[in-house]
C-alpha cells in the first residue's frame, strides 16, 4: 500500500487515507521496494542451509524490465514493458549474482491483456488453469488433474532448444473453456476428457522446461546446491524431477514459494543488503505462526454453544490416544503450535486419517473437504522410514517434493496413492515437530505403519483454521470426528446432531439478512 499510494486507481480511497498515515510513509527516505524476482530470490538463499549455490526463480509474472533493481546480463531482447518470468542466480555467502533474466512480453498491450496470456513458463500454466476451472490460481488441482490425461492426445505447447523458450499462442482447437456459472457443475461438463489431456500436456511440457533449465544452471555454473522459489516452485511433481535428475547434489524449496513468501525476501534483503549483517538463520520449519495458550483453548471449548455439544478432555498422552483413534478410522483434527507459512499444513493445521483403506479418501472428501475427487491427500512420514516407503533419499519437510511410492507399499497405504503411482510428502523429524513425531511413533507402534494421511484443516474455500475457536467452528460444522486442541481432545455428543442443523439455518439466515444490508 505504501508503495501504490501515490498512483490512482492501485488503492481504494480508504486504504489511500489510511496509508498515508502510516510512519513509514511520512519518512519517505526509510522506504526501499525491491522488485519481485530479487525478493523471491533473496526469500530462497537467505534462509537456505547452503553457503553457497544457485538459484531458480520461476512464476507467473514478475516486475516490468524497467523496475528490475539488479544487475543482469542485457543479452535478452525486450522493451521496458516486458515482465520477469524466469530469473537465475548464484550466491556465496551473502552476496547475490543474476546469471540469467527471461522476460515475457505483453501479447496486446500491457493494459490491455491479462498475464496468462503472456508467453512465459508459469503463464501458460495460469492459463491453462483459466481454461479448465475459470480460476487462472488453481495451478494444484491442474497438476492434481494431469496423470489422468491421455500423452498423445495433444501436442506440445511449450519448446526450449538452445536454451531459448518457445510458448505458442493458443490455437483454434482451444474452445472448450469453463465459465463458471454458465456451465453447470464443473464434474460433469462433456469437456472433461479434453481438460484432462491438456492437464497431463501442460504438466509435462512444464516439467521438461523446468528439469532443462535445472540441467542449464548445473552445468553452467558447476554448483552443487539448488534453492527455488517463485510460485511455479509449488510444483511438487515438477520439484520431484529437478530433485532427482537435475545433476544438484541438494536442492532446498521455500516453503512459502509464492507471493506471501516476498515478504521474506523483502526483510532477508534490508538485512544483508541494506544493513550488510551476515546471514545466520535457517528456515528448518515453517511454524512461525502465532502460538496460543491453553487458556485459549480452554475458553474455546468452555463457550455455551460449543459445551452444549461437545465434551473436552485433558489428556496424559495425547499422542496414543490420538493413534489409538486413528485405526479405528476416526478422522482427526489436528491443532497444535504456531499455524504454517506458507500454503501447506505441514501438522500444525491438519487433518490427519488412517492411510490403510483405499476408502478414507472419499470419506473425507465427502464429509469434510468437499473437493474435486482426483485432487490427492498427502502422507506425512517419519523421516528415517521415508527412503523404504517411497523412492528417493532426500528429505521432503515442506510437502514440495512428490515421490514415487515404493510398489510393495501401494497397497498398504493406498488413501495417499496417486493414480500415476507417486505421493506429495512430507518428512518428520523429531527436532522440527516433536508431537506429530511421536504421534507418528505411536501410530507405527500399533498398525506397523510410520504413515498418516494429511490435508490441510478447512473447508473447501475456507482459509485454513488460525485459532481455536476457527478450529472448533470447523469441527463442529463438517464431519470430522474428534479435534485435539494441545493435549484436550473434545469430541461431539448426541445433543450435536440436534443442535448443529439449528445453528446452520440461524447463520443462513442471518447471511441472507447480511447480504441483502444496503
Amino acid at each position: 500500500r505504501l508503495v501504490y499510494q501515490d498512483m490512482s486507481g492501485f488503492l481504494p480511497e480508504y486504504e489511500r487515507a489510511d496509508a498515508v498515515k502510516h510512519p513509514l510513509y511520512r519518512a519517505r527516505d526509510k522506504v526501499v521496494t525491491i522488485s519481485h524476482h530479487l525478493a523471491h530470490a533473496y526469500s530462497a538463499f537467505a534462509v537456505c542451509p547452503f553457503n553457497e549455490g544457485a538459484i531458480m526463480i520461476v512464476d507467473g509474472v514478475g516486475s516490468y524490465r524497467s523496475d528490475a533493481m539488479e544487475t543482469y546480463p542485457d543479452n535478452e531482447a525486450g522493451s521496458q514493458l516486458a515482465r520477469e518470468s524466469e530469473s537465475y542466480y548464484t550466491f556465496n555467502g551473502s552476496q547475490l549474482d543474476c546469471l540469467k533474466k527471461i522476460w515475457m512480453e505483453p501479447d496486446r498491450g500491457f493494459l490491455s491483456d491479462e498475464f496468462y496470456n503472456m508467453p512465459g513458463l508459469g503463464a501458460l500454466y495460469s492459463r491453462a488453469s483459466t481454461y479448465v476451472f475459470g480460476d487462472w490460481n488453481k495451478c494444484g488441482e491442474l497438476m492434481g488433474l494431469a496423470p489422468y490425461g491421455r500423452h498423445d492426445a495433444i501436442g506440445p505447447l511449450m519448446q526450449i532448444a538452445d536454451n531459448v523458450l518457445t510458448v505458442p499462442r493458443w490455437s483454434p482447437d482451444y474452445n472448450q473453456p469453463y465459465v463458471p456459472d454458465q456451465d453447470g457443475k464443473w464434474e460433469n461438463h462433456p469437456s472433461m476428457r479434453h481438460w484432462e489431456d491438456l492437464a497431463w500436456r501442460v504438466q509435462d511440457d512444464t516439467e521438461k522446461v523446468l528439469l532443462a533449465r535445472a540441467r542449464w544452471l548445473r552445468e553452467t555454473t558447476g554448483a552443487k546446491n539448488l534453492c527455488i522459489a517463485g510460485g511455479v516452485a509449488l510444483n511438487c511433481v515438477a520439484n520431484g524431477r529437478i530433485t532427482r535428475e537435475s545433476g544438484f547434489d541438494k536442492v532446498w524449496i521455500q516453503p512459502a514459494a509464492g507471493d506471501n513468501g516476498i515478504a521474506i525476501g523483502c526483510a532477508y534483503y534490508g538485512l544483508l543488503e541494506l544493513q550488510q549483517q551476515p546471514r545466520r538463520f535457517v528456515m528448518k520449519h515453517s511454524y512461525t505462526g502465532k502460538t496460543y495458550p491453553d487458556a485459549d483453548v480452554e475458553a474455546a471449548t468452555r463457550r455455551t454453544l460449543v459445551k452444549a455439544q461437545t465434551r473436552a478432555v485433558r489428556s496424559d498422552n495425547i499422542c496414543r490416544d490420538t493413534a489409538k483413534l486413528l485405526t479405528d478410522q476416526q478422522v482427526i483434527g489436528w491443532f497444535q503450535g504456531g499455524s504454517e507459512f506458507g500454503p501447506r499444513a505441514l501438522g500444525h493445521r491438519s487433518i490427519l486419517a488412517d492411510p490403510r483403506r483405499p476408502e478414507m479418501k472419499d470419506t473425507i472428501n465427502s464429509r469434510v473437504k468437499h473437493r474435486q475427487p482426483f485432487r490427492p491427500f498427502a502422507p506425512i512420514v517419519l523421516a528415517e522410514r521415508a527412503h523404504e516407503i517411497f523412492e528417493g533419499d532426500e528429505d521432503s519437510p515442506f510437502m514440495l517434493i512428490a515421490k514415487p511410492v515404493r510398489p510393495e507399499w501401494r497397497d498398504r497405504i493406498p488413501a495417499i496413492v496417486h493414480v500415476d503411482g507417486t505421493a506429495r510428502v512430507q518428512t518428520v523429524t523429531e527436532d522440527t515437530n516433536p508431537i506429530l513425531y511421536r504421534l507418528l511413533r505411536e501410530f507405527e507402534a500399533l498398525t506397523g505403519v510410520p504413515v498418516l494421511l494429511n490435508t490441510s484443516f478447512n473447508v473447501k474455500g475456507e482459509p485454513i483454521v488460525e485459532t481455536p475457536r476457527d478450529a472448533i467452528a470447523c469441527f463442529l460444522t463438517t464431519g470430522i470426528d474428534h479435534l485435539i486442541l494441545h493435549d484436550t481432545m473434545v469430541s461431539k455428543t448426541a445433543a450435536h446432531r440436534f443442535i448443529a442443523p439449528l445453528v446452520q439455518t440461524y447463520m443462513d439466515v442471518a447471511g441472507l439478512v447480511l447480504s441483502n444490508v444496503k
